[in-house]
């Protein structure tokens, strides 16, 4: 059967997606293994807010902040305990206060099903949870968690990964004075790539200061921050002459056909973040994006982050791993995905100074992962 590109499109918003979830260990999960037979038994899920403070003030081209309230979950289950982590953004209507009465509303799901079933948690979660999708993130992240210490295993292992896989991350710059840019720069001296916030009316300056301080390569992120299709040229062209890898959302993430039309003027890698949350997405980016970046707290955790690269990689789109202002919980969740993917930019916990938990490392840029089952993290809830 032939299948022009606009059937193959249509098609596979449903037959991919589904596909996402086959993992190496799906056997295991519906009654195979000796231990999904046992009783449910007393389900404990506790949730906390801590606040995660920031090194240097973040600003991007929507708003800047000095930390972020992030809300926690821990579940427990026949002595296993897993973690899991929210990090609620406004650009998507979400603030911690939701996103815990989220959880809290959801928590019957996990009486009633296994929790090796986690397919039919994560299908009753986007059922129930349509509002807050880093509230079912951390419900996602802390499952899997319990289900790799369950059986004694890493995540990646479980998906049949190998972490020498795992591209470098970068480190992010935010939006600052020249002066404060040039410092951040020199702090980032370990890593090997550096991700720049732009989309102002001081971009020249900003990427200015930078390549004044280093050669390193850069990436560039403007956040929805360039209003139209012909200032996003004129921009790109610029910053081709200051030797940048990628451009990452150019401009709003509605504007699709304009970012179609850009992409077709310039040669350098054009990336969705907000333009894309989860798998039902993708398909319509395919067009104008050479790649995705998915986030955990976009996509509301691990199990759709999954679905959204088996389509990615079917539509032979790039694939970024990015994050939000995170702990090492949720980033060391989004870490066991990274041998999958061609760029990383995982370092939302190196951009905090009172990061509650310790998992995965970074040297030189390279993600060091932790010989522990589930996440690998260590911490006080």
């Amino acid at each position: 059967m032939n299948m022009n590109r606009k059937q193959f499109l249509s098609l596979s918003g449903m037959g991919i997606i589904g596909l996402g979830f086959l993992d190496p260990l799906s056997h295991m999960f519906f009654g195979r293994s000796p231990m999904a037979k046992k009783s449910l038994g007393d389900i404990m899920i506790e949730v906390k807010t801590k606040r995660l403070e920031l090194v240097h003030t973040w600003t991007i081209s929507r708003n800047s902040s000095d930390y972020k309230d992030n809300v926690f979950v821990k579940l427990e289950h026949q002595g296993i305990t897993g973690y899991g982590e929210a990090a609620p953004n406004v650009r998507y209507g979400e603030n911690a206060q939701l996103t815990t009465q989220r959880i809290q509303e959801v928590r019957d799901i996990f009486s009633q099903i296994p929790l090796y079933h986690y397919n039919n948690i994560k299908s009753e979660l986007d059922k129930r949870i349509t509002d807050q999708s880093c509230a079912k993130a951390a419900l996602d992240i802390a499952l899997m968690d319990w289900i790799g210490k369950s059986f004694e295993l890493p995540l990646y292992k479980m998906w049949g990964l190998d972490p020498s896989d795992a591209p470098v991350t970068s480190f992010s710059i935010g939006i600052d004075t020249v002066e404060v840019i040039k410092q951040k720069v020199k702090e980032a001296e370990p890593y090997p790539v550096l991700k720049i916030k732009v989309g102002t009316d001081r971009d020249e300056e900003i990427i200015g200061a930078v390549r004044s301080v280093t050669d390193k390569p850069i990436r560039v992120d403007a956040n929805e921050g360039w209003k139209s299709k012909e200032e996003a040229l004129e921009k790109i062209q610029w910053l081709k002459s200051q030797g940048i890898e990628f451009i990452e959302q150019p401009m709003p993430s509605t504007m699709l056909e304009e970012t179609a039309w850009l992409r077709e003027r310039v040669d350098i890698p054009v990336i969705a973040d907000e333009a894309v949350k989860n798998a039902a997405d993708i398909p319509k980016l395919a067009t104008a994006y050479d790649g995705i970046n998915i986030k955990l707290m976009k996509s509301g955790g691990l199990l759709e982050a999954l679905r959204m690269i088996h389509m990615a990689k079917a539509l032979n789109m790039k694939i970024m791993l990015g994050c939000m202002i995170e702990s090492s919980v949720a980033i060391s969740a989004a870490a066991q995905l990274a041998p999958f993917v061609d760029w990383a930019d995982l370092d939302g916990n190196l951009l905090i100074g009172n990061d509650p938990f310790r998992g995965i490392k970074v040297e030189q840029g390279h993600l060091v992962y932790p010989e522990k089952p589930g996440l690998g993290v260590m911490g006080e809830f």
